[in-house]
This record gives structure tokens, sequence and C-alpha cells, in this order.
């Protein structure tokens, strides 16, 4: 196994298994990887579509969480530690309870978020449909949103009292209401609509802003 100064000076994809410790000392601010079974995955660059839905839902997220006051959400490249025997990976959008700020370390945070989305790739497809849906369910992430763009799915999944995730259904009017962010709800159809909604338009339809905002 490396040993730490040896991975930091390398500075390229370190070979064979390494420790959560020595993938954060060879890790830096301009790298994108993700923590996996020992070894390093670097992640892939997305596509503009990615980039438009990823930043769509970010900006929902942080405003409805700080007009009240729910906790923190981050996005990529920050890490999510899962767990002592569990990957770390990078989600797309994680939100993070205001009782549970204590799990965050500087560049990672050390546990499961209350809520991770992932806006799928195709090259990440069955990753996030399969890997990261059984690891983020075994570590207790009470929410799992995976929205794909190029297929125009979207699925949503809580945590069931047995411990496995169980789908969140649309109501009768095709809308999907959080279970961890009390009042948020979308409407599926939003992430393939060309532009995507303002963010004016959704927070009027939260009941955020007046019609006259």
């Amino acid at each position: 196994m490396p040993q730490k100064a040896q991975v930091a000076a390398q500075g390229s994809l370190p070979e064979g298994k390494i420790t959560f410790e020595q993938f954060l000392q060879w890790l830096d601010e301009d790298t994108c990887a993700e923590w996996v079974d020992g070894e390093v995955r670097i992640m892939s660059p997305v596509s503009d579509e990615h980039a438009d839905v990823t930043g769509f839902l970010l900006s929902l997220f942080r405003y409805f969480v700080e007009a009240h006051s729910l906790g923190t959400v981050r996005s990529e490249p920050f890490l999510v530690r899962l767990g002592a025997d569990l990957p770390a990976y990078s989600p797309d959008i994680f939100f993070v309870a205001a009782s549970r700020q204590n799990l965050f370390r500087p560049t990672y945070f050390d546990g499961a978020p209350d809520l991770v989305v992932e806006v799928i790739s195709p090259e990440s497809r069955a990753r996030d449909r399969g890997e990261k849906f059984e690891n983020y369910e075994k570590a207790g992430v009470r929410e799992y949103w995976l929205i794909d763009p190029e297929r125009r799915r979207a699925e949503f999944y809580a945590l069931g009292e047995d411990g496995f995730y169980e789908p969140i259904t649309a109501d009768a009017q095709g809308v999907i209401h959080s279970r961890v962010l009390e009042g948020l709800w979308v409407k599926p159809e939003w992430f393939w609509q060309k532009p995507l909604p303002a963010l004016m338009h959704v927070l009027r339809e939260w009941g955020l802003l007046g019609e006259g905002s």
C-alpha cells in the first residue's frame, strides 16, 4: 500500500488501494474524484444539459433551505464519506439538516446526508441506479432523487421503516412532495423544459414570492 508521502508526491492517479486519509491527501481542488473500495474514481466532465438541471435544482434547494433555516446544501465536488466501511462520493447535490452540522469537516461531510440528488449522465446511469442506490440506502440517506435528463425520467425514493427505499409517488396533480424537506415540491416536467423554469416562477408557485415580485 502506498505511503502518504508517496501518494502526495506522485501527482498522478494512485495505483492500487489507498486509505481514505491518503485519498484526501492526494486530492486537490482541481480534481473531481470519488473513493470507492479503496480506489480512486475520476469523475467525467458533465454535459451542458446536466449542468443546467443541476444548477436549477441547486438554486431551488438553496433558496428553500435558506428561507426556512433548515440546514446546509452542498454540491459537487464536495465529498461525502458515507461511513467507515462505505465509499466517499461527490453527489451532485445534498442536504444536511441543521441538527447535524457538527458532521461537516473542512473538505467533506462525515456521514449520510439527509437528502441526495444525482443527475444522471449516460456513463453514470448504472452506477447511480445500482451501486450508489445501494450504498446511499445502506448508509441511511433518508431521501434519494435520480434525475435522468436524457431519458426524461425522474425517480424519488424515501427510506422506509425497514431501512429500504420505497418510491415517492406523485399526487393527483403530478407533483412530488419531499418527505425530508417538508413543503418543498417539484413537478418532474420542469426538468425537461426548454428553457428551464425561471427561479422566480417556481418560488411564486411555492408561495415564497408574491405575484408582483
